[in-house]
């Protein structure tokens, strides 16, 4: 299939792209590089360097004739979405209007949509099933639940199959390719950086939380899993028909226990730091993820912790300063 990858410049679209290309598509990816790395698009993939609110070149792009399109083209910081959400607005569910209208126009039939558990806000139930009532405290998971909605009325209305993955927290790397963010907010790299040397310690944001250890709890899911997921989902898009999947391991840790398991990797010391929560940071979020694992037949490789922990440490110690080196 020939497919458009949005923001596959980005962590997670730079590598279902790369495993897309293994899988033998025809990948283009379309990412503005404000947040992503040129050195991480796969180089059998074109590059066109666009951003999804331009209206007339997304319009000029889907145009070329694609089978489906993998969308991750977003702003995914929860914090930033707390201080700024007009730019959650605009970005993820303006950008995404123009993608959605843009693919209407050219007819092209599948999409899998990268979606969030920041839905659910603060849950009633844990795990976290796709029947849990969607009650967003932020921007960033607002915005995320706008677009599947208007992904699924565009699916009654011009015949789209689409698949929306909710993520928990996604971790590890592939073999070429993982975590390199500017500003890095997530916690296994960030505890990486400081075994190290890089950080002079790790920050915990939140030591008071209603769980055994007081820090906030979440499931980690690796990349190549979530990968899986992703052709999978590709494979299972139906005419007209909007699916919505969890995507987790079902396991919850704690941030001291992450802390935990990268020591053990490592064989390195973890300097931390105590501070304040996190605007918008839920204490618990962990998947029931039996709904994709009985119908789309998906199944974890990599489930656990330390073996994130270790595609992640490896991938850290041969790009000690990112893609720039």
């Amino acid at each position: 299939m020939k497919l458009l990858v949005t923001g596959g410049a980005g962590y997670i679209g730079s590598v279902v792209a790369g495993r897309l290309v293994v899988a033998g598509h025809e990948v283009v990816v379309l990412d503005n590089l404000e947040r992503g790395h040129r050195e991480a698009v796969p180089p059998e993939a074109e590059l066109v360097l666009a951003d999804l609110l331009e209206v007339d070149t997304v319009k000029r792009t889907l145009a070329g004739g694609f089978d489906g399109v993998l969308h991750f083209a977003a702003l995914a910081l929860v914090g930033e979405s707390v201080s700024h959400p007009e730019r959650y607005w605009r970005v993820n569910v303006g950008g995404t209007l123009n993608l959605l209208e843009a693919m209407a126009g050219a007819g092209v039939p599948r999409l899998v949509f990268s979606s969030t558990c920041a839905v659910y806000g603060e849950p009633d139930e844990v795990p976290i099933s796709e029947d849990e009532p969607a009650r967003p405290i932020n921007s960033y998971g607002a915005s995320k639940l706008a677009v599947d909605s208007m992904i699924g009325h565009f699916c009654g209305a011009h015949g789209l199959g689409a698949v929306s993955l909710r993520y928990f927290n996604v971790a590890g790397a592939s073999a070429e390719r993982g975590e390199d963010h500017d500003p890095e907010t997530h916690l296994i790299p960030n505890i990486l950086r400081a075994a190290m040397g890089v950080n002079p310690y790790v920050e915990i944001f939140g030591t008071d939380y209603p769980t055994p250890d007081g820090t906030a709890i979440r499931d980690y899911i690796h990349i190549d899993d979530l990968s899986d997921a992703h052709l999978l989902a590709l494979a299972a898009a139906r005419p007209s028909e909007h699916q919505i999947f969890n995507l987790g391991n079902g396991s919850g840790f704690s941030v001291r226990e992450v802390i935990a398991a990268v020591q053990s990797v490592t064989g390195k010391d973890i300097p931390t730091r105590e501070a304040p929560r996190r605007p918008g940071d839920p204490p618990m979020l962990v998947a029931a993820s039996e709904r994709i694992r009985s119908e789309l037949g998906w199944k974890p490789r990599k489930p656990g912790l330390e073996q994130i922990v270790a595609d992640a440490w490896a991938f850290a110690q041969a790009h000690p300063r990112g893609y720039s080196k």
